[in-house]
């Protein structure tokens, strides 16, 4: 980081605030401090064009208009309706809502866009608390590498180049696509745009891109067809069922599949409750239905159709042989990029803290620590930002003309006190990503169902506040990612009720389909909050029969009821961490390699991996924890030939074991 550049822009930004004309750039070369150490003319230039788009990608306008009448030379200044945060009045709630917004981003790739949005809102007087309604926590993670370039490229109307591969493929093919949006459904992020090499309409799931996306800068800005629903084009990449199956089950087993039944006929009993139940299952594929009913081995069976019995049998007849492992290289993937949208130069985010630092601290109780913490920096770092604070100002740069800034209150009592700073005394305008980070945010919010509580729709409120604040530009932004909750009429209800019991601390008493077992437990959870994450709505709670916090996805809760008597989550029990994700890794957790086909590869898009290694042929090696083994029986069974257990070796024998089981079923006929 060079110091000096800081300083330079930094006096540049001040001169431009403060000048009611155009100046040349032989003016600002002359009046601010730092351009004289350019050693030529053409160092100059190079030097002042840098710093002026190093500016106007922070956020920061810089006007051109005419510097000299009789030359007609360029002249640049800053207009400060351009600069400054519009005024901006929010009521109680809308703030509330407003913290509960940027909260949503708090552990993803856009969390510092919105915690600075939110710092230059308080700048400017708004009352706004993130921490305000612990109950709930909405969250949005951004783990897919290629989210950073496609923002980006969707906030800037550009085209991008990429590899994608597609489910079954070896290889990935190249492409050139026009995206008009971005959009997020069930946890996972897509871009909808125009695909120039097809010159048609498509969809890309990021988590499918491979290697680096490239923005490409030339041609015209891209415009997204008038009246085009991202969201309808996503959910509508799949057709309604048209054919169904029927299955027998086993008692009190396949409860997944039971959800989905159009019927359900109970069957026989034996002495000790047990049996065979016959559901009729619709499904859009054979290869689909057969992946899902392998999944639970020998307790499901299909009696029809013919086509899918006799597949479902060769399906498990392949599995139960034992496999060699594919073998290949241990270490990560190839595949790289970023996760977070492209960072200037640390120089650049030093002069953005500075230009937020100003407005935030004058006339405020402000700490030094309190600012570390909010840019993630020491302490020690932030006095750095001070000191260099203390150098600039106003041309003439006589002490009259410099920030004041008490370094001594500083470093003994952690005070930031700053004077003489009038210029840069207003909040900078929202950029792009920060406005638009929270408009998003409040779209998610809409999936809760405190939301329909605000009285007055504070949502909507601060919505078309902040968009009138930031502008049409963020408002366009905006309105090309798509970020909903899409939940079944049930789920909705139960996630009612749910906000009712936390609100008035009551006990609940669930029957809950585990994720990772086929099983159903009953449950006596004290209500802690409410978690929307990755697409899905959850309960946190004290778990009874567990003794410990859980997090409860509501599309599993089979029944809730809530009972008379008081919640009581024991005393020093908090809230869970989720900073990495609903997934928590433990020590104790089983820690299993799988060898999966191209066919296969989506395991490593929709599952949390420890490691992911390229493999001969277009295969993976995934390396993941679990605290369930039997789960990743029942996920090897439902992959089939697909995918092989490198290890642990028990794991492997009880697939090829539960695989031979449920073949006995289909009878040595079946396989063709």
């Amino acid at each position: 980081m060079s110091r000096r550049k800081t300083e330079r822009q930094l006096n540049l930004v001040i001169c431009l605030l403060s000048t009611r004309r155009h100046l040349t750039a032989q003016e600002i070369r002359k009046t601010v401090l730092g351009y004289a150490e350019a050693e030529s003319e053409s160092a100059f230039k190079r030097m002042f064009e840098r710093d002026k788009r190093e500016l106007r990608d922070s956020g920061i306008p810089i006007q051109v208009g005419t510097g000299d009448a009789v030359s007609g030379e360029e002249g640049y200044r800053i207009s400060r309706t351009d600069y400054e945060l519009p005024e901006i009045e929010l009521l109680p709630d809308e703030a509330l809502v407003l913290g509960l917004a940027a909260r949503a981003w708090r552990h993803a790739s856009l969390g510092e866009a919105a915690a600075n949005a939110l710092f230059k809102l308080r700048a400017a007087g708004v009352p706004v608390d993130t921490e305000a309604a612990p109950g709930l926590t909405p969250a949005m993670r951004t783990d897919e590498p290629s989210f950073g370039p496609v923002w980006q490229a969707v906030r800037d109307r550009r085209p991008i180049a990429f590899d994608y591969r597609k489910p079954g493929q070896e290889r990935a093919e190249r492409r050139e696509v026009e995206p008009w949006g971005i959009v997020n459904l069930r946890g996972h992020w897509y871009v909808v745009g125009h695909d120039r090499m097809r010159g048609a309409r498509r969809v890309f799931r990021l988590g499918r891109v491979r290697g680096e996306v490239t923005v490409l800068r030339g041609g015209p800005d891209v415009v997204a067809p008038e009246g085009v629903d991202l969201r309808s084009v996503v959910a509508g990449q799949h057709t309604e069922p048209e054919r169904s199956a029927v299955l027998r089950v086993r008692t009190d087993a396949a409860h997944d599949l039971r959800r989905g039944a159009l019927r359900v006929v109970p069957g026989e009993r034996d002495t000790s409750g047990g049996g065979w139940d016959t559901l009729t299952l619709p499904y859009y594929d054979t290869p689909g239905l057969v992946r899902r009913v392998a999944s639970f081995g020998a307790r499901a069976v299909v009696v029809e159709p013919a086509g899918a019995r006799e597949a479902i049998a060769a399906h498990l007849a392949a599995t139960a042989e034992p496999a060699a492992s594919a073998g290949g290289s241990d270490g990560p993937a190839a595949d790289g990029g970023s996760g977070a949208p492209a960072r200037g130069p640390r120089s650049a985010d030093q002069l953005r803290r500075l230009l937020m630092l100003v407005p935030y601290a004058l006339g405020r109780d402000v700490r030094v620590p309190e600012v570390a913490e909010h840019f993630g920096l020491s302490e020690r770092q932030v006095v750095a930002d001070l000191s260099l604070l203390w150098m600039c100002g106003l041309p003439g740069y006589t002490p009259g003309d410099l920030i004041e800034v008490d370094l001594d209150a500083a470093r003994e009592t952690g005070e930031i006190i700053i004077g003489n700073a009038d210029t840069l005394a207003q909040p900078l305008r929202l950029t792009a990503d920060e406005a638009a980070s929270l408009v998003v945010g409040l779209a998610l919010l809409e999936a809760l169902p405190e939301a329909e509580g605000l009285e007055g729709g504070a949502l909507k409120r601060v919505g078309e506040k902040l968009r009138a604040a930031a502008g049409a530009a963020v408002a366009s932004l905006a309105d090309a990612v798509q970020v909903r909750v899409e939940v079944d009429e049930q789920v909705a209800d139960t996630q009612r009720r749910c906000a009712d019991a936390l609100d008035a601390g009551r006990r609940l008493h669930l029957r809950y389909l585990s994720g990772y077992l086929d099983q159903v437990t009953e449950r006596h959870v004290d209500p802690m909050g409410l978690v929307v994450q990755d697409g899905y709505p959850f309960l946190e709670g004290y778990c009874h029969l567990r003794g410990d916090v859980r997090l409860f996805r509501l599309d599993r809760v089979l029944e809730l009821t809530v009972l008379p008597e008081a919640a009581r989550v024991p005393e020093g029990v908090g809230r869970r961490d989720l900073s990495a994700g609903v997934l928590q890794r433990s020590e104790r957790d089983t820690v299993v390699t799988l060898d999966l086909d191209p066919s296969a590869r989506w395991v490593t898009e929709d599952y949390v991996c420890e490691s992911v290694a390229e493999l001969p042929g277009g295969g993976v090696r995934a390396t993941l924890r679990t605290p369930a083994p039997a789960w990743v029986v029942r996920l090897v069974l439902g992959l089939g030939p697909a995918c092989r257990v490198a290890a642990p070796a028990e794991v492997a024998e009880e697939v090829r074991a539960e695989a031979a089981r449920a073949l006995a079923h289909y009878g040595a006929g079946a396989v063709r």
